[in-house]
């Protein structure tokens, strides 16, 4: 993304693409050491509270204090010393922290634009929070993501996927450049207030390459109303933009406002640590409890329950069991939710029930082609099929709807370019910050393995041990739902070639 850069030292940080440099060279720091990092220089010398930073790194997301500390323990050491021996980073006692190295600004590197595709092209924009409650956040986050799902489940556009919209968050930012970025034509902003049991909504569509505003409306309704003026927001967009059209089998919509409100706040937990994916749990199983009959909590628990495994050693037979439970119960609900779909397609092929799978995934592309998380599993699943090349169409797809996405499409591309034999593809996407210190690491190490880089390949192996401890090939293979003989020896070599255990 494009927006400044700031110099310190040897340093460089580009927090629009999530980099750090020294001397050139990348510095290995996760998603909130950047955001952590970017909020203390954009404000050299000033003092920053706890509070602040951790809505910096964490936004919308309740955490211990103790997180924040641990984090700037480890920005201090991936940093180092200052010239002068000091630290960059100073700590102010009870109170907060300051960067107190001199700044150089630097003007932005800028994205190489993305084309247009051939049908009208949209990027819901993060609805901004306009009441004085921070709590109301994760409401306004809500109301966009609904929009975001609303949209893309209409044949005849092409929408930006979640992850992506949600970079912009909180960054003011030429439409045209948001819009080139993306790769769309057509921007939609708004804001949203809920204040006892009211609503205020106000929304505008863009058109980026004029700047006119093709429609804007304000909606003060009763809170009950909530997801009637969604739909009507989503209607207007859809005539403005394509005429009027049928619109697409509704979706099970909450009646619990609660469980609603705590199903959003989940969904921002689920590609991040164990700790936060056990925050998730609990919100999601209370969700259940006030909501029985609402399908999102139990598509998104489904997912908890298998990723908890992952984060572990694999899955296993209890977790997969329930995981599958709950991804059929959520599909029983809402036959209609492309989400529910393509997460019970995908725990069906660890089953090796393929040909079950193979068609929920149909289906989930059938009833939303923009759901870009949907390409991205796929992508994995028919790789290991053997159809290495349409796995790589798969993942490409999911990349052009989904230009910012989460980590686990880094993973699945590299393995997708390990299995073409695009080994030092392989290497530069796995390498990447996105992704680089998770489960991906073992495909990284195969790849430097087969490019004859062993003494790399061992490190990275030894590093993916630390966090894997019980991982052994032999369980790996007898786990993952390979159709191809081929592929699967062929990921067992590289993994032999880097000292991976038996």
């Amino acid at each position: 993304m494009q927006g400044s850069r700031f110099a310190f030292g040897p340093f460089v940080l580009d927090p629009g693409a999530g980099t750090l440099l020294r001397n050139d060279d990348p510095v290995a720091i996760g998603h909130r050491g950047v955001k952590l990092l970017a909020a203390l220089v954009e404000r050299p010398g000033e003092i920053l509270g706890k509070a602040e930073l951790m809505d910096a790194a964490w936004p919308g997301i309740s955490v211990e204090e103790g997180n924040l500390t641990v984090q700037i323990a480890q920005l201090r050491k991936l940093l180092g010393p200052a010239a002068d021996g000091g630290e960059w980073i100073s700590t102010v006692p009870r109170v907060g922290y300051r960067f107190t190295g001199a700044i150089n600004q630097l003007g932005g590197v800028r994205r190489k634009p993305l084309p247009l595709p051939d049908k009208p092209s949209i990027a819901v924009l993060p609805f901004v929070n306009i009441s004085n409650d921070l709590e109301q956040e994760s409401f306004a986050d809500g109301l966009t993501e609904d929009l975001i799902t609303d949209l893309s489940r209409m044949p005849g556009l092409f929408v930006i996927a979640r992850n992506s919209a949600f970079a912009y968050k909180g960054k003011s930012r030429d439409v045209r450049e948001i819009a080139e970025e993306l790769g769309v034509r057509y921007l939609l902003q708004g804001s949203a207030r809920r204040v006892a049991g009211q609503v205020r909504i106000n929304a505008q569509l863009v058109d980026a390459a004029s700047g006119d505003h093709l429609w804007a409306e304000r909606f003060d309704r009763s809170l009950e109303d909530i997801f009637a003026v969604q739909d009507e927001v989503t209607g207007k967009i859809v005539e403005a933009l394509l005429g009027r059209l049928r619109a697409p089998p509704s979706l099970n919509r909450p009646k619990n406002l609660e469980a609603y409100d705590l199903c959003v706040r989940a969904r921002r937990l689920m590609d991040d640590s164990p700790q936060a994916a056990r925050e998730a749990h609990l919100m999601l199983t209370r969700a259940i409890s006030l909501d029985p009959d609402y399908a999102e909590p139990y598509r998104w628990l489904a997912i908890n329950h298998w990723m908890a495994e992952v984060h572990s050693s694999g899955p296993t037979e209890p977790a997969r069991k329930i995981a599958l439970q709950l991804a059929r119960k959520a599909v029983v609900i809402d036959p209609n939710d492309a989400g529910c779909r393509w997460i019970l397609a995908y725990l069906l092929a660890y089953e090796r029930s393929f040909a079950e799978a193979d068609a929920e995934f149909a289906k989930a592309i059938e009833l939303d082609a923009n759901e870009a998380d949907t390409f991205a599993a796929l992508s994995d699943i028919v790789v290991l099929a053997g159809r290495v090349g349409e796995g790589l169409e798969h993942i490409a797809k999911a990349f052009r709807l989904n230009p910012f996405p989460a980590s686990w499409y880094y993973l699945t591309l590299g393995q997708a370019q390990y299995a073409a034999g695009q080994y030092e593809a392989a290497v530069k996407t796995l390498r990447r910050d996105e992704t680089y210190r998770t489960s991906s690491r073992r495909f990284l190490a195969a790849s430097l393995a087969q490019l004859g880089r062993l003494d790399e390949a061992r490190a990275e192996a030894e590093l993916f041990l630390v966090a894997n401890p019980h991982f052994s090939t032999r369980h790996w293979a007898a786990t993952e739902p390979f159709r191809d003989a081929r592929t699967l020896e062929h990921f067992v070599d590289g993994y032999r070639k880097a000292g991976l255990p038996e």
